[in-house]
């Protein structure tokens, strides 16, 4: 008969990532509890926030597409709508940018290695999930996205003020994805059940394993939809959650 039981190798493997991974969290929330010795409070949290561009970028794209959508004007029942199939619809686009953008595996075609910033930045913010600047969307990537959202604002909707609607609730939801982000990764505690589950949630994509997790802004929603949203007892911790791809 066939020996299905793992063998003392294996065994032996298993117990070292795991005791690996118990360590990662433990010296994490060593770092925690020193530097929470002093409160930090939201209002801590956001003038750091605030010292990096991202948030500026994005916040000029909202203030920019809401002065202009004022002043168009053309108000329809339709520009409500807009908020809420962006809102129902952003877990999605957030797992879908997560799994195959930022987690993407680099890889040669013809010659020419694919490999994109977004991706090498995320593969160093998985390596040291406490460098803050690493959170944020880079600067770079940031200045061809947006003018990429205005053409689309201005050229794929059927009349200016909604697109103008649609500009300006992208900047709503860039923001609170980047100052969600922030807040996982910063000395902030969480001091409500949802916020925790968020936070949670994160930390275990971080600690945990890679390859599960992938919501940002929500815990549950689009992990649930795409099946991984697992029992977090029910999975290996991972060798390369802080080294994605074997640092490929």
């Amino acid at each position: 008969m066939t020996d299905t039981m793992p063998s003392p190798s294996r065994r032996h493997r298993r117990a070292a990532v795991e005791s690996r991974a118990l360590e990662r969290v433990a010296a994490d929330e060593e770092t925690l509890r020193h530097r929470r010795s002093r409160l930090v409070t939201l209002g801590d949290a956001f003038r750091a926030f605030v010292a990096h561009p991202s948030p500026w970028m994005i916040g000029a794209v909202l203030v920019g597409g809401l002065v202009a959508r004022v002043a168009v004007g053309d108000w329809r029942w339709t520009d409500a709508l807009v908020p809420v199939v962006m809102v129902a619809l952003f877990p999605v686009v957030e797992w879908t940018v997560h799994v195959f953008v930022l987690h993407w595996r680099p890889r040669r075609v013809a010659g020419v290695r694919l490999d994109s910033l977004l991706a090498r930045k995320h593969r160093e913010h998985h390596a040291d999930p406490r460098d803050i600047p690493l959170v944020f969307i880079p600067w770079q990537v940031l200045a061809k996205l947006v003018p990429v959202y205005v053409l689309v604002a201005l050229l794929a909707f059927p009349r200016l003020g909604l697109g103008l609607s649609f500009l300006t609730f992208l900047g709503v939801l860039g923001l609170f994805y980047e100052w969600t982000h922030y807040l996982i990764h910063s000395d902030y505690k969480p001091r409500t059940r949802a916020y925790r589950a968020v936070w949670r949630n994160h930390r275990l994509h971080h600690y945990k394993n890679e390859n599960y997790w992938f919501t940002v802004t929500s815990a549950g929603t689009a992990d649930r939809l795409f099946g991984t949203y697992p029992d977090p007892g029910s999975i290996e911790s991972s060798a390369t959650v802080k080294a994605l791809h074997g640092s490929a």
